[in-house]
């Protein structure tokens, strides 16, 4: 065989989001685009704000040389600076640009991380729901999985994640706002996950560290987002600006460490070299002069709230059973029956694509992403009734 066992078998398993994206493409060639509702890709359908092209076009008319060169490999100096100062606002902590890595995205930030922390077999706790890629992450670096399950409202079951907890822990990751459920993890929690960790810690002799996974940050709705590195020694912030400026494609994205990590210059050395040998080299060099001039400037959220309460309201009143989203751009609703990939294949059939929950360790739950023209959600609303009506007959 030509291609690795590993990759083969994971071939067989491979993303419920692509194959719903792709099954997508095929099911708009016979019916129309217009006429098929797909909900399957989290990908941001609220245009980048207009500094975005303002500060790009200034930016190509620089006449400056050497624009497109090669960079130290943790970013443009300016750059981490200008980051620093935002990231350390948002988490109640002094930050430098030395505490920042510029990466390909928040995908390319946690491949980093985990092969600078993680020997193998290594275990990284992850609460369940979680995000799909997680796993090949922490396989990459020749790390162990260890998933917990979350409580009935989607918040962290404290509990679960110390049983979790052995000699091998060397990672905690969490999500918030998390993808799949929109749920949001309020600072009481995050500050007896932090008091757990370091409980944990000292038993084993061993440092512990939060990873949070954080490109959903700025878009939330009447809930806070705590700031972990305020409340953890051993933190470390990943994210990006896929969803906060709509850049998804530019794979624009950040590592931050608390400035007081344990072994601070190691870690850091480690994620620059991690950043190199893993072949990012670097974040890209145009994005990165480009979020630079841009720090506290993010889509207009309000647009995703009117598609969630749109949403929701719709679904609501079929009598479909969700916890209404804090944050993000996802909708993770019971299924009204137990095989919630049968549901799915349910929904396909009125032209509605969505992606089973067991994709993401929630099994018995199907996510929507509303990510989507107004025009979707309401002209799929019929779809999602009949379908639930079919499962009242089962």
């Amino acid at each position: 065989m030509a291609v690795a066992k590993k990759i083969a078998d994971t071939l067989t398993k491979s993303s419920w989001i692509r194959k719903m994206f792709e099954e997508g493409i095929n099911l708009k060639k016979i019916h129309g685009a217009r006429n098929v509702f797909d909900f399957s890709l989290g990908n941001p359908n609220v245009e980048p704000p207009p500094q975005v092209k303002e500060q790009l076009q200034r930016i190509i008319d620089e006449k400056s040389p050497g624009m497109h060169a090669y960079m130290p490999n943790a970013g443009y100096p300016e750059t981490r600076a200008a980051l620093a100062l935002q990231i350390g606002l948002q988490n109640g902590v002094t930050l430098s640009g030395e505490d920042v890595v510029m990466t390909c995205g928040a995908g390319g930030a946690l491949n980093v991380v985990l092969k600078t922390l993680l020997d193998p077999g290594d275990e990284v706790v992850i609460p369940a729901p979680y995000f799909v890629e997680y796993r090949f992450y922490v396989d990459n670096a020749g790390g162990e999985t260890r998933l917990v399950k979350t409580n009935e409202d989607f918040s962290l079951d404290l509990e679960a994640i110390a049983r979790a907890i052995g000699p091998r822990t060397k990672v905690v990751l969490i999500n918030s706002p998390n993808n799949p459920t929109g749920r949001v993890y309020d600072e009481t929690s995050l500050k007896l996950l932090a008091a757990l960790l370091a409980e944990k810690g000292r038993h084993y002799e061993t440092d512990i560290y939060l990873v949070s996974d954080e490109p959903y940050r700025d878009i939330s709705y009447d809930v806070t987002i705590p700031g972990i590195l305020k409340l953890y020694r051993n933190s470390i912030i990943v994210s990006s600006y896929s969803k906060s400026l709509s850049l998804p494609g530019e794979r624009i994205g950040y590592i931050a460490i608390n400035p007081d990590l344990s072994d601070r210059e190691a870690v850091m050395g480690g994620l620059i070299l991690c950043n190199r040998i893993l072949g990012f080299v670097n974040a890209p060099a145009l994005m990165q002069r480009l979020v630079a001039s841009l720090q506290g400037v993010t889509v207009d959220v309000s647009e995703y709230r009117r598609k969630r309460d749109l949403l929701c309201r719709g679904l609501g009143e079929m009598g479909y059973r969700f916890q209404i989203p804090e944050g993000a751009f996802y909708l993770f609703a019971q299924s009204p029956i137990a095989d919630d990939v049968e549901f799915v294949r349910i929904l396909q059939k009125h032209l509605i694509l969505a992606v089973p929950g067991s994709g993401f360790g929630g099994p018995g739950h199907f996510r929507i992403a509303y990510c989507v023209a107004d025009e979707t959600i309401t002209r799929s609303l019929t779809g999602f009734a009949r379908a639930i009506e079919e499962c009242r007959g089962c």
